[in-house]
């Protein structure tokens, strides 16, 4: 009973903080706006009466030029109408980054303080952009999260040694117990798991870490890390690359001479097998990067029922339905990183197998 009570409190009070929004909400809610990337760290509020945390922008561009985020997001809007009659608005930056214009969160170099079109896109020259954007303070914050889990656990055991678990530990210890006897373990006979355990548990917990940090987004200050598919690709090269570099003499020749293949499907069986080689993890890059967009795009769809009828009373339908998608994030936050982690050692288990006879 008690706890029936506290859930319908918590679905009040969490209509209550959509409620006002709705009822100010006179633009189009956006929902990409909130998950994708930015330069400036949005808190709450739209336009001028907004919070944000400006974060800095390094360019290369004949030197490096490094300048906040202000310097656009409160710089000049300016408005141009295209040659197919589309409406296209840019922030043209101030003081240190006068000289620059922000289309989408990419930046190009101005001529005349204006960009120039064609198709639709700029065709102005954009410099490097090196820029700690909201995604790779995400990243930051993650690793430090990482780090800091990490040592705390290793000093309690070297404090107290071989005890019962406490604190932090008795959450860490469990985790990574499983990754090496549920992932590494299977996957990696013989003894090998122990090269690649720390790999495959500094795997899963960045993306475990990430995952529960990119649900915020529902809420004021979020970032969506492993809804970027930036990140993604990067992890599914890491496993790639140990993948190739760890491959045996009986990996490669599965590769190049897959025995009980006569020699005149060969030139038809290496092209397959070298196209296997990059799918495997493109598949992991797009597996992540997917769910967990998906995840985050239906709960922001259903918050935004509130602002597309500019109503409160949407809050008691969509409120509910929206945390019901938000617990079950929670399931698909520890399934992804298990199934990244788990089809990462198995990659690299195909790639060690000694050969059977």
């Amino acid at each position: 009973m008690k706890i029936s009570v506290l859930r319908a409190l918590f679905v009040v009070l969490v209509s209550l903080f959509f409620a006002p929004l709705a009822v100010r909400a006179n633009e189009e809610f956006s929902i990409m706006h909130h998950i994708q990337d930015a330069h400036e760290w949005h808190l709450w509020g739209e336009g001028h009466s907004s919070a944000s945390i400006s974060l800095p922008i390094l360019l290369v561009d004949g030197g490096l030029k490094c300048f906040s985020s202000s310097n656009f997001y409160h710089g000049k809007e300016c408005v141009d109408t295209l040659e197919d009659g589309t409406v296209q608005s840019y922030l043209l930056g101030v003081g240190p980054a006068a000289g620059y214009a922000m289309l989408h969160e990419k930046i190009y170099r101005t001529h005349h303080d204006k960009l120039h079109f064609h198709n639709g896109h700029p065709n102005n020259p954009a410099p490097w952009d090196f820029s700690i954007t909201k995604n790779v303070l995400s990243l930051f914050i993650g690793a430090v999260l990482l780090v800091v889990l990490m040592m705390v656990t290793a000093n309690f055991y070297k404090r107290k040694g071989a005890v019962a678990p406490q604190g932090i530990a008795k959450f860490i210890e469990p985790l990574i117990v499983f990754v090496r006897d549920e992932v590494a373990i299977p996957n990696l006979p013989h003894g090998k798991h122990v090269k690649y355990l720390g790999f495959l548990t500094t795997v899963f917990f960045f993306i475990l870490i990430n995952n529960l940090l990119g649900m915020i987004p529902i809420f004021p200050g979020g970032a969506n890390l492993t809804g970027n598919i930036t990140v993604t690709f990067f992890l599914a090269c890491c496993t790639l690359l140990i993948t190739l570099f760890s491959g045996n003499k009986n990996y490669w020749k599965h590769i190049f001479a897959a025995p009980g293949v006569p020699k005149a499907l060969l030139p038809i069986m290496i092209p397959i097998e070298i196209v296997g080689i990059f799918t495997k993890p493109f598949a992991l890059m797009i597996r992540l990067f997917a769910n967990m967009t998906a995840g985050h795009i239906i709960i922001l769809a259903l918050f935004s029922i509130i602002f597309l009828n500019k109503s409160a009373a949407w809050a008691g339908l969509s409120v509910p339905m929206a945390l019901f998608i938000s617990l079950l994030e929670v399931l698909v936050a520890f399934l992804q990183a298990y199934l990244f982690s788990m089809l990462s050692a198995l990659f690299i288990g195909a790639a060690v197998e000694e050969e059977h006879h």
